[in-house]
Formats: C-alpha cells, structure tokens, sequence
C-alpha cells in the first residue's frame, strides 16, 4: 500500500493505491488529506472488497501505521482472531512504487486537474485501463469492451 500525489487545482491531493504481490491492483481511493482517518477509510474499504491479509507493507508513513492501527482496533472489537502485521520499510513496497508510474505518465502533462471531481472521474478510468492491462478481468471482450462495461 502507498499513496502518491496529484495537483488539483493548484493543491496536491492524495491517491492512496493497494497492490498485491503480482502488481495486481487491490483498490484505489482519492483524498484531500494524509492523515489517519484518510488512511483508515483507504483500508477498510481495500479490505472489505479483498478480505484480510496476513500483513501489509506500507512507507514509513505515521498516517498509515495509524490506519492500520485502527483496523486492528476495530477487529478486536468484532473479536476477529487475525491481526494485520505490518512491515514498514520503503525498500519492500517497490511493486507499488513501480506502479505508480503508469498514472504519473498519463497525469504529468495534464498539468493538474481543475476540479476534484474531474481528477476522480479521469483517475478511475486510467486505473480500470490499468486493471484490464495487466488481465485482471477474465473475459473473452476485447479491452474496449471491458472498459466500457466497467465505466458504466
């Protein structure tokens, strides 16, 4: 899990982006802050949709140990018997890092976007583009195909 930066109307918001050992992309959610409440809110709605792993790898990010950290709390409470661990290193992430690129190519010329709407919209389309890139979708559609399904 990481996050990375994008210029919305001249203010840098955050993209807070979950990717697996294969580079598979788990969830994506946009931000205006980097705190611990945006960083818990990433995380439960990453792990609602994708269960709950042994252990995340994050930077070494206060928000995001604070996020985890809430989660863990709120597992307690369901006395779920998993905890998250969490390995904080900047070296380990790199698949994340890496994948970061992809969305910095298609937004550096773009200059930013004027509306945090507009950012989102344009955001999830190339993270569906993304997705369909590296086959995380199984159909016989063409990329076209699924794109446009998905927007939809």
């Amino acid at each position: 899990m990481d996050e990375t930066y994008i210029k919305v109307r001249g203010k840098w918001h955050y993209l807070y982006r979950a990717v697996d050992k294969q580079g598979k992309t788990l969830d994506f959610m946009r931000s205006e802050r980097r705190n611990a409440a945006a960083a818990t809110l990433f995380f439960a709605k990453a792990l609602s949709s994708n269960g709950i792993p042994e252990k995340i790898v994050i930077d070494k990010s206060g928000a995001n140990t604070a996020g985890i950290r809430g989660i863990n709390r709120i597992l307690k409470r369901f006395e779920c018997q998993i905890l998250i661990a969490t390995i904080r290193s900047k070296y380990l992430n790199n698949i994340v890092e890496q994948d970061h690129r992809f969305i910095k190519k298609r937004t550096r010329p773009m200059l930013g976007f004027k509306s945090f709407r507009s950012a989102s919209a344009t955001l999830d389309g190339i993270e569906v583009a993304q997705m369909i890139r590296k086959k995380q979708f199984a159909s016989k559609a063409s990329g076209f195909q699924q794109f446009a399904s998905l927007a939809g």
